[in-house]
């Protein structure tokens, strides 16, 4: 049985090369860079760039744009985020080495164009070197030895990419640490106990061994990193020793693929640890050094480098090495890559950004573009523009890729925006045909109530609201449970009664009416996504000005309903207590305005679809939610039933309460320990493999969703195709979070703009430890993040 093949390729191909990198990204397609070409003695260092189409078997030469990195071989390369890869350092030829500059190449405006871009960093880098390996554990992007131009080192650095400004930190591992090598590989765990562990193995050490040593490094809980080594049976086989090799996780599976050794010639089999038994196995091999390699499914692809039996020429081959056919001698083996294929009918690789992907190195979403947000700088700033992509199938309907931007802008406020002595225009009467305006007029004064006091007194009495309510009910009784947008629009997560912050929004990134008159609505519509009240002081202010502004503009202020829109949820969490203290009623009351807004609230949309494209919910797509229909013949007025004994109140909780999964890679349903510590089962968590699947079966491209503090106010899941926005800041007083919002530009641009707290001191509605236990606040994602990050 022939486990290898030669692949033949078409179109604009590379000259044979080694010491280059691919790598796999989105879209079917892995990109080459650098490396060198030539025979003996007439080698030329190169910096082009190639992607090769995974389905057509077509080069393609790459055109850049930008600060592109000079030519360079065996520098390291490695995929962050959608077709997006980031290299860092290499060899220059005539022994200089290249400099120190972490390079982002760009590829998601399209398949032949790439932007380079020097990352901007701040302090000490790892210095020049090469033979050095880089992978990618998000948040962390992570350097590991090579040669200085002097000697082989063990030195180990991280950046954090979420983190502004960019800033290089050297990992001080008090426990047993590899000894210095180049040469070596490193990837990371996609399963089992060493989950998201890099894995470094092998190399040449200081005096010219090849090493057949393998290690883990991971960080723990309290931020600590150490290494590990990897424990051998010495009764069982152990894999040789080499350098100038690849390896590759497929699930607890390190692949290591040819390479060489001290002795010249040597042959060398492919050698594969299971994590899980600690136990190496051996197969036959190609014999290939100083080449590349990616996995695509089941299959490994090597490009370039040396043939063993012509050392001196490279080679420009691609071989497909089939994994069924190459472990089929393995039974232990063989059940471990079924195990990985079941979870690939669920998700498919394509589908996610490869570090993200089951097939390769990551555990979530976003990326280096976080690592590029100007935490200080211009609303006018220049940035790059990326597309958001589609799920790589076949028969998935074509539909155009949404742009996201390559940063978020953040606001620079300015002193004199934050006015506390103007006097707020007051309402003069509160006539039926006018009640929408006057609340327009009195609470929307963005410079006014930016610094809304917490005893503030409300402007409006009782009736004026159930007017309100009776007025913008009406609106909404006659729109569908899910509504039809249009791009540009604006788009809001949760509020939570932070009213001085959807102030900030309006005052420095637009707001529908400003000073007596249409703004910005002309030019946007406004979509929010629900939890509209509880947790903050100025429930009140925020929806009545809300439901304002649907009465006044119906088809361009977009109200859909979140979990706090709920009478048995906001009944305990805020809004009754805000309006028994600010209103003077009593909230039992079927007459009261808490009454009055609540029976409204069950009038809301759970849904909203934008561009034909877009889908925009509360809280997700949990485990009953498979077609937009199913919310479509959900019949209103809605209530919320927690006790869920029907399919209907199942999916309305889904809707409501559901989150996504901790990382990328965990898969289908989960219990949502969190938000149901009481395990009923009824609020859970979905994998990126649901995501994908419901954009497929409804030929949408992205879900947008609210629900979860998240630090940079968005964040993204499922490779870029799930988007979670939240826009009160500093959520619960306590976790010091950004607000964002999302601004959907008519060319179908995705830019994230962003607020950070201004007051760390503020009070919340609900603060005693022991009412937040019986239904605990959002959580911060990166919390989340934390926990699942922990190898511990």
């Amino acid at each position: 049985m022939n486990n290898f093949e030669k692949v033949d390729a078409f179109g604009q191909l590379p000259l044979a090369r080694f010491g280059h990198t691919i790598t796999y990204i989105a879209k079917g397609k892995a990109i080459l860079f650098g490396g060198a070409t030539g025979d003996t003695g007439k080698y030329n260092i190169t910096g082009d760039t190639f992607s090769f189409d995974m389905q057509t078997k077509q080069w393609k030469r790459i055109e850049v744009q930008g600060t592109a990195p000079n030519p360079r071989a065996a520098h390291a390369a490695v995929c962050v985020d959608i077709n997006q890869i980031v290299i860092y350092g290499g060899a220059t030829g005539g022994g200089s080495l290249a400099s120190d500059d972490l390079y982002l190449l760009d590829l998601r405006s399209a398949d032949d164009i790439g932007q380079w871009t020097v990352v901007p960093v701040v302090g000490t880098t790892p210095g020049r070197r090469y033979g050095h390996t880089l992978t990618f554990t998000k948040p962390f992007l992570i350097a590991f030895g090579g040669n200085t131009g002097q000697e082989p080192v063990n030195d180990c650095w991280c950046v954090n990419v979420e983190k502004s400004p960019i800033t290089w930190v050297r990992l001080e591992c008090k426990s047993e640490q590899p000894i210095a090598r180049v040469y070596h590989s490193a990837s990371i765990c996609t399963n089992g106990s060493a989950n998201g562990m890099v894995v470094a193995y092998g190399g040449r050490s200081n005096d010219q061994q090849a090493l057949n040593d393998a290690w883990g490094l991971r960080r723990h809980r309290d931020g600590r990193w150490d290494w590990v080594r990897a424990p051998y049976k010495l009764d069982k086989e152990q894999p040789i020793g080499r350098y100038q090799h690849s390896t590759l996780f497929v699930y607890s599976m390190l692949i290591v693929i040819g390479g060489r050794t001290g002795n010249v010639g040597e042959m060398l089999t492919i050698d594969v640890y299971d994590t899980e038994t600690s136990e190496w196995s051996k197969f036959n091999s190609i014999q290939r050094f100083r080449h590349s390699s990616w996995l695509v499914d089941t299959n490994i692809y090597v490009y370039g480098g040396f043939e063993l039996d012509s050392p001196n020429i490279p080679t420009d081959i691609i071989s497909k090495i089939n994994l069924n056919k190459l472990l089929l001698p393995s039974e232990p083996l063989t059940n471990k890559l079924a195990q990985y294929q079941q979870a690939q009918r669920n998700v498919s690789p394509q589908s996610l950004s490869p570090q993200m992907s089951p097939a390769s190195t990551d555990t979530s979403n976003s990326s280096l573009n976080n690592s590029l947000m100007q935490k200080k700088g211009t609303p006018n700033s220049q940035i790059n523009t990326q597309k958001q992509q589609k799920p790589f199938l076949q028969n998935q309907v074509e539909k155009p890729s949404f742009k996201f931007i390559n940063q978020a802008i953040v606001a620079e406020e300015s002193r004199d925006s934050k006015v506390q002595n103007k006097k707020p225009r007051l309402p003069q009467s509160a006539q039926d045909n006018n009640i929408a305006h006057l609340f327009i007029n009195t609470l929307l004064q963005p410079k006014t109530f930016i610094n809304l006091q917490e005893n503030a007194k409300f402007l409006f009495q009782a009736q004026h609201i159930i007017m309100l309510c009776d007025q913008a009910e009406a609106v909404i009784k006659e729109q569908p449970m899910v509504l039809r947008c249009k791009a540009p629009i604006k788009i809001f997560g949760d509020i939570h009664g932070q009213y001085s912050d959807l102030m900030r929004f309006f005052d420095l990134w637009g707001s529908p009416f400003v000073d007596g008159k249409d703004s910005d609505i002309e030019a946007f519509d406004y979509l929010f996504l629900g939890d509209y009240v509880d947790r903050g002081n100025h429930s009140l202010e925020t929806i009545c000005l809300l439901l304002a502004l649907k009465v006044r503009y119906p088809e361009s202020i977009h109200l859909i309903r979140g979990n706090h829109e709920d009478k048995w949820i906001n009944n305990g969490f805020g809004f009754s207590e805000e309006c028994a203290q600010r209103l003077g009623e009593d909230p039992n009351d079927d007459d009261s305005v808490f009454a009055r807004v609540n029976r409204l609230f069950e009038w809301l949309p759970l849904a909203a679809i934008v561009e034909d494209k877009i889908i925009c919910l509360h809280g997700g797509i949990g485990s009953q939610l498979n077609y937009v229909a199913e919310i479509e013949n959900l019949q209103r007025p809605l209530e919320v039933i927690h006790e869920v004994t029907t399919p209907e109140q199942q999916l309305v909780v889904d809707i409501l309460w559901s989150d996504p999964t901790d990382s990328d890679q965990d898969f289908g349903i989960q219990p949502n320990i969190i938000r149901d510590p009481a395990g009923t089962g009824n609020i859970v968590k979905f994998g990126p493999d649901r995501v994908i699947n419901f954009l497929i079966k409804n030929s949408l491209s992205l879900i947008i969703r609210a629900h979860e503090c998240v630090m940079d106010g968005f964040e993204r899941f499922a490779g870029g195709q799930l988007l979670t926005v939240f826009s009160a800041t500093d959520y619960c007083g306590r976790h010091k979070n950004a607000g964002a919002v999302l601004i959907l530009k008519r060319n179908l641009e995705i830019v994230p703009k962003l607020i950070y707290p201004q007051n760390l001191n503020a009070h919340n509605w609900i603060e005693d430890e022991e009412t937040l236990k019986k239904r605990p606040p959002t959580p911060p994602r990166w919390k989340n993040q934390g926990q699942r990050k922990s190898y511990e």
